[in-house]
Parts: C-alpha cells; structure tokens; sequence
C-alpha cells in the first residue's frame, strides 16, 4: 500500500529520544526514509530498530551538533547519497541550568547557543541546496514558549530559543520568494521528555502528553502540508 510519505528523505535531530525519536518513527511509519542523528549511538539504534521491526526505513548518522565541522561532513555524506532533502526537523537541543541571570554558568549558555543556535544555522546553510531541490522542501523547527515570552529563571535557554525563533522565521522570509521550501516553528508544549523532568523535576510526568502527541501532529502537518510560514503550539 501507498503511504502519504513515499519517496520522501527525512533529517531528524535529537532524534535518539524524546519528540525527536517519536517524529522519526511516526515520519517512518508514513513512509519516509528517516535519517536519524544525535550523540548516542545506542539510543539512535534502539530507534532504528523499531523502526525497521514496523516495517520503515531509515539511516543512522550520528553527530554531535556542537562539533565544528559535524554538520558539514553529515550535509556531505547525505548529498554523496541523496539527491534531495525532503523535510528537515530540528528537534535536538541543550538546556541549561535554570537560573537567575546573575548565576548563569558561561559554559552551559556556551553549549546552549552552539546547539539551539549555531548549529540551527549550520543546518539550513549546509542543506539548503538539498532542500531546494526537493519538490517541496519543509523545515520544522522545535522551539518553545520561553523564547517568545520570558519567563523567570529560564533567561539561558530562553534567549537561545529567541534567537533560534529569529533565525527560522528570517530563513522564511529569504526562500519564500525564490524557491519552495517553506518553515514551521513548533511550540510542543508540556511533553512528557526527558528535559521536562530535568525543568521539572517534582512534576507527575503522567500528567503531561506524551512525545507521540507531537509527532503525529508534525506527520500531519507535512502530510497535509502549508504554505508560508506556519507557526503553532500543540495543545494537549
């Protein structure tokens, strides 16, 4: 049987856990060849397992998206592969140690703007060419409420999220008018992953949705597909 995603290329970061991983499944399950990237090999494994065992396909590159050159070598060996990039889902970030401005630790906001940001913008540099040559190139950028509204000791990763916000929506504005790719910032909302018990480490995680909610969500979106940019936050 046909499955909406046929034929499409998928590149999902932090793809080892959390709405990444669930993206990466749910992208597969609808037929894309999902490239799954992050740090831990094993966990990257166990998600490929999964989805092969369901009957998907997909690739493991691991990459550490604070190296220098890490981006560049995976944009590399995709493009030595592939001849286009379908979707792009930055999903993979850093949170910092919440604290009050005064007490921010300089190495934590360093690991922060590299991953939240830095590497966001390696990312769209090194894959636009790819992305334009899809027939319709998506990227979905994994953002969070504290990057629009500032929240009390969450200034670190908050900022970092700005920044990111900023960066996906000017990348919009750039393509709109000279090729198809177009841009969504997701807000995921209380999602029950492995950073919310670090923000919140007193909270009933059974009380927030799961990680599945949000990846179904995004397969829909691509699935049904939008034109400009599109910005939402997934209730639930």
């Amino acid at each position: 049987m046909t499955k909406p995603l046929d034929n499409r290329l998928a590149l999902v970061t932090g793809a080892s856990k959390g709405i990444g991983a669930a993206t990466a499944r749910a992208l597969a399950a609808a037929g894309a060849h999902v490239v799954l990237t992050g740090r831990d090999v094993r966990a990257l494994e166990t998600v490929e397992d999964a989805i092969h065992d369901a009957g998907g396909a997909s690739t493991i590159a691991p990459v550490d998206l604070a190296e220098s050159d890490g981006i560049a070598r995976l944009a590399s060996a995709i493009g030595g592969r592939w001849d286009k990039l379908d979707f792009l889902v930055v999903s993979g970030a850093y949170l910092p140690a919440l604290t009050p401005v005064t007490q921010i630790d300089g190495k934590q906001l360093s690991q922060a703007l590299t991953v939240n940001f830095l590497a966001t913008q390696a990312l769209l540099a090194n894959f636009d060419p790819l992305l334009k040559r899809a027939d319709a190139g998506r990227v979905i950028g994994l953002t969070s409420s504290v990057g629009a509204t500032p929240r009390a000791y969450w200034s670190a990763y908050g900022a970092t999220k700005a920044a990111f916000d900023n960066l996906l929506e000017s990348y919009a504005q750039e393509v709109e008018k000279v090729s198809k790719v177009r841009v969504a910032l997701i807000d995921p909302g209380a999602t029950r992953t492995a950073m919310r018990a670090k923000a919140y480490p007193g909270e009933d995680p059974t009380t927030v949705k799961e990680p599945e909610a949000v990846a179904d969500r995004l397969v829909e979106l691509l699935v049904n597909d939008f034109e400009g940019f599109h910005r939402e936050r997934v209730e639930g």
